[in-house]
């Protein structure tokens, strides 16, 4: 599932084009964005799903295949994505990893750079509140992206969030001057 914004395909000259990432195994977000002379521009957002039923190792296939043809489409100078916190199921937390580990596998194969942020630094960097919850954060990725309705599915309107985080913090840096990211 994608939204195409009608944008093009390659980013502007002087324009940073950054990947969000909410990686899950069955149902991974994403969003891009272009940066351009301080502004953002929504690009495409949406989620890459697999089959329940489905061998496992073919569900994180699917995850590579899908990213790396995206990366192949749009190519994303920056990628980001929330650090991983778990308080309570394992077994998800077991399965979220390892759709991580293979984003972060593509992301490196194709030669893009990937940036972490904790969920607190995303709410801050959005909504200006580190305590927001899910909704107003979502609220505030329409509101910035001057979108008409809060992007779904809610794996994508994270995705977005982490993707903002990233141009709205010191790790992006206009061409030329150091950046100060966790980059992996």
């Amino acid at each position: 599932m994608t939204t195409r914004i009608g944008v093009p395909e390659l980013p502007q000259p002087k324009a940073l084009r950054v990947l969000g990432l909410d990686p899950g195994l069955g149902a991974t977000g994403y969003g891009i964005i272009d940066c351009v002379d301080n502004r953002l521009r929504l690009v495409a957002y949406g989620a890459v799903t697999t089959q329940a039923g489905e061998n496992h190792g073919k569900r994180l296939l699917e995850i590579f295949d899908r990213f790396s043809a995206l990366i192949a489409e749009y190519r994303p100078g920056q990628a980001v994505a929330e650090t991983l916190f778990f308080a309570r199921n394992v077994t998800s937390a077991l399965a979220v990893s390892e759709a991580r580990g293979v984003l972060t596998l593509c992301m490196t194969q194709h030669g893009v750079p990937l940036a972490e942020y904790a969920p607190n630094t995303i709410k801050q960097s959005v909504t200006g509140s580190a305590r927001s919850d899910k909704r107003t954060v979502q609220e505030y990725v329409r509101l910035l992206l001057g979108m008409t309705d809060i992007p779904r599915p809610d794996h994508a309107a994270d995705a977005l969030a982490a993707a903002i985080t990233y141009i709205h913090t010191a790790a992006y840096r206009p061409p030329g001057t150091p950046s100060q990211g966790t980059n992996r």
